[in-house]
């Protein structure tokens, strides 16, 4: 694909991944939370009883069709390639450690773009402390941090994931006593479009960002070290049919439906708080984490439906760190930041430092 081509493909696959999450929000799915994976990896986690927060306690067919739809088109495409080892325990710490940033902020990356298209200006304290996230893991990249080399791995070592996306579908589906849901009017967890429409929808967004590499992070990180502007505009016109959309939806259905798709300002935003210092913060560690993971929570879940197992541990710690925010008071909610998460996102920024020092400056030789 020559370069005119992979630009037009990228910016119709944002075009069409912004339009699915005012989609999924009229459908029923949470205001300015139409789609995302922090958000949702959070809610599957209460779901599967790894933490007991009422509000927020809901499988997501998304997350199991983005893993799914990856999966289906690099096996189209001959692309699907079983491999990992490469600083396994370290990316399940880092996953955690993103989750937790997420919660801080309350939203992964593709979230922020999404309260942006929805009119909510914290996120805009959010995007710069991604932006400096990035800015200090592009540092360390520059100077040669790596994790080190994966290796190939048999068939179904990077099946596995996949297969457990149904096995949790079957939960979903089915529903037994085991399985927790948040009960009408208990908070976002019981804010949900239909299963099929949510489990389609994540099948082609996998499928899109699988094809086309989509990753915010990737994005800003291909600005700065080689003027590579593909990615970022994917996100600018993830950003642009999200806002359109949610404007038409705002004038024509939101009176309806009694939500309301675009509300601009900092004040009374859906599953949001106004503490622009730890929205900022919160981001700076999931975009620093990100970097040095090598992606942002959503493509993490494509290399994860691709083969690669250091992925799909990264996003069992993503899950893990959802849980242990929940269990541990550090997610944020409308009220603000808790102490708990404040002390957290300090540490995980620390221990990201840590990390990236030495895999960068003390990596033995060979």
């Amino acid at each position: 694909m020559n370069t005119k081509n992979e630009k037009l493909s990228i910016i119709i696959a944002g075009l069409i991944i912004g339009l699915v999450a005012p989609i999924l929000v009229f459908k029923g799915n949470p205001v300015n939370m139409g789609f995302c994976i922090a958000c949702f990896i959070r809610d599957t986690a209460g779901g599967l009883g790894l933490h007991r927060a009422g509000a927020v306690q809901y499988i997501r067919p998304e997350i199991i069709g983005i893993v799914l739809g990856s999966l289906i088109m690099a096996l189209c495409r001959k692309e699907f390639n079983a491999n990992g080892g490469s600083s396994p325990l370290t990316r399940f710490i880092l996953g955690a450690f993103v989750a937790i940033g997420a919660l801080m902020f309350l939203g992964c990356p593709f979230r922020m773009i999404l309260r942006l298209a929805g009119g909510d200006l914290n996120a805009v304290f959010g995007l710069i402390g991604f932006i400096i996230g990035i800015l200090c893991g592009v540092f360390f990249l520059k100077k040669g941090y790596s994790l080190g080399k994966t290796a190939k791995l048999k068939l179904l070592e990077g099946l596995n994931f996949s297969i457990l996306q149904i096995f949790v579908l079957i939960l979903l589906i089915l529903a037994p006593g085991f399985i927790f849901f948040s009960e009408a009017g208990a908070g976002p967890g019981a804010l949900h479009a239909p299963i099929i429409l949510s489990l389609v929808i994540g099948i082609i967004v996998g499928g899109i960002a699988q094809r086309n590499r989509v990753c915010m992070v990737g994005g800003i990180r291909n600005v700065v070290l080689y003027n590579d502007w593909n990615l970022l505009i994917g996100f600018i016109a993830i950003f642009a049919s999200a806002l359109i959309l949610n404007n038409i939806f705002q004038f024509t259905v939101a009176e309806t439906l009694n939500k309301s798709f675009f509300k601009l300002g900092f004040e009374g935003q859906a599953i949001a708080h106004t503490d622009g210092l730890w929205n900022a913060l919160g981001m700076v560690l999931v975009g620093f984490a990100s970097v040095l993971l090598g992606g942002c929570p959503l493509r993490q879940l494509v290399l994860a439906g691709e083969g690669n197992t250091d992925s799909a541990i990264t996003v069992l710690g993503i899950f893990a760190g959802a849980a242990f925010a929940h269990n541990f008071a550090l997610a944020s909610s409308g009220n603000g930041p808790t102490e708990n998460g404040k002390i957290a996102v300090i540490a995980g920024i620390i221990i990201c430092v840590i990390i990236a020092i030495f895999n960068t400056f003390y990596k033995k030789e060979k």
